[in-house]
């Protein structure tokens, strides 16, 4: 079976995939739906006759439908980022699936409607659901209906705020004034205690199928499925399908614990029972930046860091392979003028200890900027602390222009992706972005273009891309106007191309 890995924005092309309202109970009194967590569990059978059915009368009438338009124009994303054309032996949909899907749509020169879900976290109609869900609208419609009644009500919702890098939107509904609807909502609980094997729900709307609820158990936890820096995804079994995308997971206790957010599909781009759910203590992190700012303020180390394989531990002479490797250091960061170094080991951050090359980032981003903090690295088998001042994370357009002079965006290939794309190993960079106007986009670099060998000024000197850290390197060596000229797999075939650095 061809699977497939994608975020569900669901682009209605037919009139059967449309969006049908949603609907919720009122709480006279405003409360929580979920206030009385004991009638939802027993402490003698916590899976009684009735939890589910509970929880989907309760929990239900908080989720709601996220439907969007937009006008017929290139939007913002176009722009920056347009559609690949096919290289030679490269189908034309050969990657839609997952680029389209996995990174959102562009390119589309037409009026669109899509669709998704979202759950109210107050009374006064504060929602969350995915970014990618609204991401381009320039209407957003809430439609809800009273659990129980036909009775269907639409309210218009402004995007109070959105971050992209968790796929994480922020939305408030607009009343008409006189209007005091006190909206039902639900509780967000703690995810970092959730358990592999739990029991789970999700509730939304799948194929437009309104307030579907499905149970299944979390499957895994820290899922990475190389959807960016922040990759921690909740694995479930619970059937989840386009139009989920921004709806609640919730455990037995009534609570949110996670947003579905991506699946595994087949062929028919339907649930084959994998699917990932952001963990709901990531939304909260980010939910006051969201509310106030309309974005969210990240600290930034300023390095390019990759896994440890025993491989490399070896190499390194360290004892194991916990930690994130230093692959390269962008100039004028922090971590540059604090010296931290190309090779270094980074083990601890901020006295936190980093086990693994995902866990940094996030460590990171949640440092306040302009705080100085301890950064402990292994350098030549010793151990060195450097105080380092960190500095405001800059949106991804402006980090990948100053980390890559050719405006192109490469991550590295895993094993999930390459079985996903078809690739025969896992060496080389997969182009995840090339920046419009930049000197990769005029020579013709497209996403999903494998690097495998990368020559500055000659094809005599080429050297093997096994992964991020040798690509920057090697494009860090060039000088200005340098000719840089790239090996690229593309559906089949291997082309080279040669790129005038700026």
């Amino acid at each position: 079976m061809k699977l497939k890995i994608f975020q569900f924005p669901l682009v209605t092309l037919m009139a059967a995939v449309l969006c049908l309202p949603v609907s919720p109970g009122i709480d006279p009194g405003g409360i929580s739906l979920i206030s009385s967590a004991d009638a939802l569990t027993s402490s003698n059978s916590p899976l009684g006759s009735n939890i589910f059915v509970e929880i989907a009368k309760k929990q239900n009438p908080a989720v709601v439908n996220v439907s969007t338009k937009s006008k017929a124009k290139s939007s913002f994303r176009s722009q920056r980022r347009p559609r690949s054309r096919p290289g030679p032996g490269q189908k034309p949909e050969q990657y839609k699936d997952f680029f389209d899907r996995f990174f959102g749509e562009r390119g589309k020169n037409r009026p669109r409607r899509g669709m998704g879900s979202g759950f109210f976290i107050d009374a006064e109609g504060h929602l969350l659901t995915n970014h990618h869900v609204v991401d381009g609208a320039d209407e957003i419609i809430i439609t809800l209906r009273k659990d129980g009644d036909n009775v269907e009500k639409e309210y218009k919702a402004i995007l109070i705020g959105k971050d992209a890098k968790t796929d994480i939107a922020l939305l408030k509904v607009q009343r008409e004034e006189g209007d005091n609807t006190v909206f039902p909502f639900l509780t967000m609980g703690d995810s970092d205690r959730l358990e592999v094997g739990e029991w789970v729900v999700a509730i939304g709307n799948p194929f437009g199928l309104s307030h579907t609820v499905t149970v299944g158990v979390v499957s895994a936890k820290n899922r990475v499925i190389g959807a960016g820096p922040y990759d921690e995804y909740i694995q479930t079994d619970a059937s989840i399908n386009p139009g989920n995308s921004g709806g609640p997971l919730i455990n037995i206790k009534g609570e949110v614990i996670g947003i579905n957010t991506a699946i595994i599909s087949g062929n028919s781009g339907g649930n084959v029972g994998i699917g990932f759910a952001m963990p709901i203590n990531i939304a909260k992190d980010i939910l006051e930046d969201l509310k106030s700012k309309g974005h969210v303020t990240r600290g930034w180390l300023g390095v390019m860091i990759q896994k440890i394989t025993p491989d490399l531990a070896k190499s390194f002479g360290l004892k194991d392979s916990e930690g994130a490797l230093v692959g390269d250091v962008i100039p004028n960061s922090p971590a540059s003028r604090a010296g931290i170094m190309r090779g270094d080991v980074i083990v601890k951050f901020n006295n936190q200890r980093v086990k693994t090359m995902e866990e940094l980032p996030k460590i990171v981003a949640a440092t306040r900027p302009g705080e100085s903090v301890p950064v402990e690295v292994i350098r030549g088998g010793q151990s060195k602390t450097f105080s380092v001042s960190i500095a405001v994370l800059k949106d991804e357009d402006s980090r990948v222009a100053a980390a890559d002079p050719l405006g192109i965006q490469v991550q590295d290939i895993t094993p999930e992706l390459a079985k996903t794309l078809k690739l025969k190993d896992t060496e080389g960079v997969l182009v995840a972005d090339v920046a419009v106007g930049e000197p990769g986009s005029e020579a013709g670099v497209r996403r999903g273009d494998v690097i495998s060998q990368v020559g500055v000024n000659s094809a005599t000197n080429t050297q093997t891309v096994r992964n991020q850290a040798d690509y920057h390197r090697i494009i860090a060596s060039a000088k200005k106007g340098d000719t840089i000229l790239l090996l690229v797999k593309r559906g089949g075939t291997t082309i080279y191309i040669a790129v005038k650095g700026k």
